[in-house]
C-alpha cells in the first residue's frame, strides 16, 4: 500500500503538467523565400487549443539555422507572443548571403511538433551588425559593408514610454536628420519619482513608468506588483516596431537592461532575472542594429561579479554575438575590460576634463593587452545642472566642446539634449534625454553634426592621439606623414610637427561647420595662420 500511495502522490504532482501538455495541434507559418542579408525571417507557431498554464514558462519554441554548405550554424530560441500561448515566434537573422535551411520545434511537456524549410539571403549592402574593427580595434565597423561607424550617440531612455508609434518614429527621424546614429533606450528601467527635476510629467501620451511585465499597479513607482513570470506583450511589441524603424535608418540602439533609478528589479541572479534576459535575447537578437548594456548606473545596484556573469550569460545566449558593454557611474572603475564578452567601454563621468579621461581610459585598456573602443556615454545633459556641476557646464556649447575633447583623444561619446521643452507640460514639444523627443528650437546636435562632417573628411580610424605634435593647448590626432587633425579650443594659431612633405590644409569652424582652404603646409614644423575668430576651430592637414 505504501508503494501505491507514493505512486498516486507522484501522479498527483505530475498530472496537472501532463494535462497541460495536450494542445490539439501546432501549425507553422512559412517565411519569405528571399530576404536581404542581415534581415531576418520570422516563423510563427500557432497552437490550436492552447492549454499551457503559463506559456512563458511551460512551453518553448527552439530552432537551428545553417547555411547550405554548413560552414555556419546557429542555435536560436523563440518566444511566446500571446497571453494565452496561442502564438510563438522565432526569428532567424541571415549574417551571410546564400541559401539557408532551418528547423524549428515546439515543445510543451511530452508534446512536440517540428517543421523545417529553406530561404535565401541576398547581398544588399546593408550595414549589418556593429563590430570592433580587427585592424583598428579602437574603432567600430559595420560588418555588412566594412564602413567605419562614427559613434555619435544620444540618450533617450524612455523613448518607448510614448503611447503611440508616431511620436517614436518622429523622434527617430529627427535625430537621424541630425546625424545621431546611436540611442541608449532602456528595456525595463523606470524612474521612481523625481524625474530628475526636469519639466516632464506622466500622462496619457507618455510615461517613464514603463512595465516590461504585467503589473497590479503599473503607475505606482515603487510598488507596481510585477508578475515576473510573464511579459507585458503590447510593450514588447511596440519595442519591436521601434527597433525595426531604427534599423531601416541605420540607427544603432543600445538596449539598457535596467537602471538604478527604478528601484524595482528582479533579484540579482534569480530565475526571474534570467527569464527576463532570455526573453529579451530571444526576442531582439535577430535585429542587426542593437548592442547590449547591462544597466545604467550599474554599480549602484549590481556588483562586478554580477556584471561579469551576466555579460557572459548574454554572450552565451545571443546567437549573433552583438557587442555588449556595462555602464557604471564611477567612470573608469568597474569595467570588465579583459573579458571576451566586453565589447567596448560605456561609463558615466561628468567632469570637463574628458580629453585627459579618455587618454587615461586608453592606457587602462592597453594594460589588459586587449584593445577595444573607449566611450563615455554619459557626461552631462543640456540644461541639466546637478548640484555638483559648475555653472554653465551643461550648456549646449559646453557639451559640444566636451564632445570635441573626447573625439580628439580617440574616444567616442553619447550626449543628451535638453528636456526643457517639456513632456505633458507646455509646450509639450520636448523631453530630450529622457525620451528622445525634440523640435526645431533645439539646436545642440547641429554642432555635433559639424564634428561628424569634420571626421568624415578623413580616415579618422587610422589616427591616434598625438598631442605632443602641437602647442598652444591644441589637441591632435594623427596618422603621421599622412593625416594630422588638430583642434584649437580657443582659436589662435598652432605649430604642428610634421613629417617632411607637402600637405593640403583647411580650417573647419567647430561653431558653424564652415571650411576655409589654406595654402599648402610643409614639414617638418609648420605654423598655422591665426584662426578667423577666437572661437574653437579644427585644422585638417592631409598629405598631397
Amino acid at each position: 500500500m505504501r508503494t501505491i500511495r507514493v505512486i498516486v502522490v507522484a501522479l498527483g504532482v505530475l498530472l496537472p503538467s501532463m494535462l497541460l501538455a495536450n494542445p490539439a495541434d501546432v501549425s507553422f507559418s512559412q517565411p519569405a523565400a528571399q530576404i536581404d542579408r542581415y534581415d531576418f525571417v520570422e516563423i510563427a507557431a500557432t497552437v490550436q487549443t492552447p492549454d499551457a498554464k503559463n506559456p512563458f514558462m511551460d512551453a518553448t519554441l527552439s530552432g537551428t539555422l545553417q547555411n547550405a554548405d554548413e560552414s555556419h550554424r546557429w542555435a536560436v530560441d523563440g518566444f511566446c507572443d500571446s497571453e494565452d500561448g496561442k502564438v510563438f515566434r522565432i526569428r532567424f537573422m541571415a549574417p551571410v548571403a546564400g541559401e539557408y535551411k532551418y528547423s524549428v520545434t515546439y515543445k510543451q511537456g511530452g508534446f512536440t511538433k517540428s517543421s523545417s524549410g529553406t530561404f535565401h539571403a541576398v547581398e544588399a549592402q546593408k550595414r549589418g551588425l556593429l563590430r570592433v574593427d580587427p585592424a583598428y580595434p579602437w574603432h567600430f565597423i559595420w560588418s555588412g559593408t566594412g564602413e567605419h561607424f562614427f559613434f555619435n550617440g544620444t540618450t533617450a531612455y524612455w523613448l518607448v514610454g510614448f503611447r503611440d508609434d508616431h511620436t517614436i518614429q518622429y523622434s527617430l527621424d529627427r535625430l537621424h536628420r541630425l546625424k545621431v546614429n546611436r540611442l541608449r533606450v532602456t528595456i525595463s528601467g523606470r524612474e521612481a519619482s523625481t524625474l530628475f527635476g526636469e519639466p516632464v510629467m506622466y500622462g496619457a501620451a507618455w510615461t517613464a513608468l514603463i512595465a516590461a511585465w504585467p503589473a497590479q499597479s503599473a503607475d505606482d513607482p515603487l510598488h507596481p506588483g510585477f508578475d515576473y513570470n510573464r511579459f507585458n506583450l503590447p510593450y514588447w511589441q511596440k519595442f519591436d516596431r521601434m527597433l525595426m524603424y531604427a534599423r531601416d535608418r541605420d540607427m544603432n540602439i543600445s538596449l539598457v537592461l535596467d537602471m538604478n533609478d527604478g528601484r524595482v528589479h528582479p533579484a540579482a541572479g534569480s530565475d526571474d532575472e534570467h527569464r527576463f534576459i532570455r526573453y529579451a535575447v530571444n526576442r531582439f537578437a535577430a535585429f542587426s542594429n542593437i548592442t547590449w548594456d547591462m544597466g545604467d548606473d550599474l554599480d549602484s545596484y549590481r556588483d562586478d561579479n554580477w556584471t561579469h556573469e551576466t555579460g557572459s550569460l548574454i554572450q552565451e545566449l545571443d546567437p549573433y554575438k552583438h557587442l555588449e558593454t556595462s555602464h557604471p557611474a564611477g567612470g573608469n572603475e568597474h569595467q570588465d575590460r579583459a573579458s571576451s564578452w566586453f565589447g567596448f567601454t560605456s561609463y558615466q563621468e561628468w567632469s570637463r576634463k574628458q580629453h585627459e579621461l579618455i587618454l587615461a581610459s586608453r592606457k587602462l585598456q592597453e594594460k589588459t593587452g586587449r584593445i577595444i573602443p573607449q566611450t563615455n556615454e554619459e557626461y552631462g545633459y543640456e540644461d541639466h545642472y546637478p548640484f555638483w556641476a559648475a555653472p554653465d557646464s551643461d550648456s549646449a556649447d559646453a557639451l559640444r566642446r566636451t564632445a570635441w575633447d573626447i573625439y580628439m583623444a580617440g574616444g567616442y561619446q553619447t550626449a543628451g539634449e535638453s528636456a526643457r521643452r517639456g513632456t505633458n507640460i507646455r509646450p509639450d514639444m520636448g523631453g530630450g534625454w529622457l525620451n528622445g523627443r525634440g523640435d526645431d528650437t533645439q539646436t545642440m546636435f547641429l554642432g555635433y553634426g559639424h564634428i561628424v562632417d569634420f571626421f568624415a573628411a578623413f580616415e579618422w580610424w587610422k589616427t591616434n592621439p598625438h598631442d605632443e605634435l602641437v602647442n598652444n593647448g591644441a589637441y591632435c590626432i594623427a596618422d603621421p606623414g599622412k593625416t594630422y587633425a588638430v583642434y584649437l579650443p580657443h582659436g589662435g594659431q598652432v605649430t604642428v610637427q610634421l613629417q617632411p612633405g607637402r600637405y593640403r590644409a583647411a580650417w573647419y569652424s567647430a561653431m558653424t561647420g564652415e571650411r576655409i582652404d589654406l595654402p599648402a603646409a610643409e614639414g617638418p614644423n609648420w605654423t598655422s595662420p591665426e584662426t578667423p575668430d577666437k572661437f574653437d576651430w579644427a585644422l585638417l592637414l592631409q598629405a598631397m
